[in-house]
């Protein structure tokens, strides 16, 4: 179960758009992980490489999953409802998307602040996974393709700067790009 999602070639705030794509990558890593940590459950018992993996995932969606979110939902996602109404409705169902997600992680989040509780219930487990990924992967797919593409040609560089800041600060870094 290698778990090595981190690329440190990814995009800094000065590319926003770059950065919430590079973010998604790291999602569909983590959800590949997710799938792992089933897989590899129906073979062996919780070892110290699923402990290990179940405290990274937990990590990064409490955290940098949660923070990417943040950045959509008050940064990108009010300019760009206001571009257009197919924009708004957009981002209305993104922002929905969002809480179901949100909602199917804390099923998720359970079991790996406990990971010998997966094995218990690793059916139980198993579908959750299956179900997050899932919709996650739709969600992503949804996001890079509708989203983001426009986000990419309609945002001026203004915006783009402001945006950067903006998920700078959330990660309580200095905005650079003013």
């Amino acid at each position: 179960m290698n778990n090595d999602l981190m690329n440190n070639n990814a995009p800094d705030f000065s590319d926003p758009i770059g950065l919430l794509r590079a973010c998604h990558q790291r999602i569909q890593g983590h959800c590949d992980t997710l799938e792992r940590i089933v897989t590899h459950l129906r073979d062996q018992e919780v070892d110290a490489e699923t402990r290990d993996a179940c405290g990274k995932v937990l990590r990064y969606f409490n955290t940098a999953a949660k923070d990417h979110h943040d950045d959509e939902e008050e940064n990108l996602f009010p300019v760009l409802s206001r571009q257009s109404l197919k924009l708004a409705d957009i981002v209305h169902e993104l922002k929905q998307q969002h809480s179901q997600l949100d909602e199917a992680w804390l099923v998720l989040q359970g079991f790996l602040g406990q990971p010998a509780s997966i094995a218990q219930d690793l059916d139980i487990f198993a579908k959750a996974v299956e179900a997050f990924c899932t919709s996650y992967r739709e969600h992503i797919n949804t996001e890079e393709e509708e989203l983001l593409f426009m986000a990419q040609h309609i945002l001026g560089p203004d915006d783009l700067r402001s945006l950067g800041n903006a998920m700078a600060e959330r990660r309580g870094q200095s905005p650079r790009y003013y």
